[in-house]
């Protein structure tokens, strides 16, 4: 598989953001006369797009879809200042001008966009997609949907000393960046007992495997406090089009339960698959049949409609 992929750049809240740009075959079953769909992507938690984001998106170009996936203000090859810091309202932000963008791309219809998160982002495509008309379709993979039930759900993890630590250094962070001090970082991911934001057995080995050269293990401490007030899930109800809702159902990262709701809520399509986080990563069991799944739920929503063989009737393409 050969994939074209050019680099490009577009403005959030006066910041250039860095994107990397798949049109796509030269035919596809997805062109219309307006053009073709274009999916809209970013990382979940700290990520960037040279971790493991490629993957996805070089598959669904080769299935015909143009792809934009770019990095956050802040983050990866993206400009920005602070650095490393997680705002979950700038982040829509950004979510909404790479819509922008992606809208002027040359083959694509602005009236058919996707949007795909994973994680963290796989909450951020449900709010961005309720509040446009010009999204097509939501694909959702392992989604981080209610910062309250995400703090929950690690407290068994973590310990509650862990969490207290997270708590008093997110907020020393937050009072001294006030102040004019520089803010206090924590790791993204450790080994169990170390002081991180993720630290499930097993995660800091599978988020480094995936990790690009712009990414940088380290985040600013107080996203716990925004995390606190973070809740997708009740703008899951709003969506109007069809969502993909892809479910880990032994997920320690995203609790799988609050992403089941949303799907309920959203009347989505959900998919279970039984294993972790990471293991919908490229090189993982599970990769295949996700990247599968969403390839036929896209073909069955905004493929084209075509004559089936011997009959009178129409099938999506």
């Amino acid at each position: 598989m050969i994939v074209s992929r050019q680099d490009l750049s577009f403005i959030s809240a006066d910041t250039r953001c860095e994107a990397w740009f798949f049109p796509g075959p030269e035919h596809s079953d997805f062109d219309g006369h307006a053009g073709r769909p274009a999916v809209v992507m970013a990382h979940g938690f700290a990520g960037t797009k040279d971790s493991g984001l490629e993957s996805f998106a070089a598959r669904l170009a080769d299935a015909g879809l143009a792809v934009l996936a770019f990095d956050y203000r802040g983050f990866g090859t993206s400009d920005g200042s602070p650095r490393q810091k997680i705002s979950m309202s700038g982040q829509v932000a950004d979510y909404h001008a790479a819509i922008d963008a992606a809208r002027d791309l040359p083959g694509v219809d602005p009236q058919r966009i996707v949007l795909w998160g994973l994680s963290q982002s796989g909450g951020h495509v449900l709010i961005a997609a309720a509040d446009r008309s010009d999204v097509a379709a939501v694909v959702s993979m392992v989604p981080l949907v209610s910062g309250l039930s995400a703090g929950r759900h690690n407290y068994a993890i973590a310990g509650p000393a862990a969490m207290l630590r997270s708590t008093a250094v997110g907020i020393g962070s937050a009072l001294g960046v006030r102040i004019g001090r520089p803010p206090s970082m924590i790791p993204v991911v450790g080994r169990p007992g170390e002081h991180a934001a993720l630290t499930a057995s097993g995660y800091y080995e599978s988020y480094t495997a995936l990790a690009g050269p712009s990414w940088v293990n380290e985040v600013d401490a107080s996203v716990g406090l925004e995390l606190g007030s973070y809740r997708a899930d009740k703008a899951a109800a709003r969506v109007t089009v069809p969502v993909l809702m892809q479910i880990a159902d032994f997920d320690r990262g995203a609790p799988p339960h609050a992403a089941a709701k949303a799907g309920f809520a959203a009347r989505a399509e959900v998919r279970h698959y039984p294993c972790d986080h990471f293991d919908l990563f490229e090189g993982a069991d599970f990769f295949e049949p996700a990247v599968a799944h969403q390839i036929r739920f896209l073909r069955r929503h905004l493929g084209r409609v075509v004559p089936s063989v011997g009959s009178g009737t129409t099938v999506a393409g």
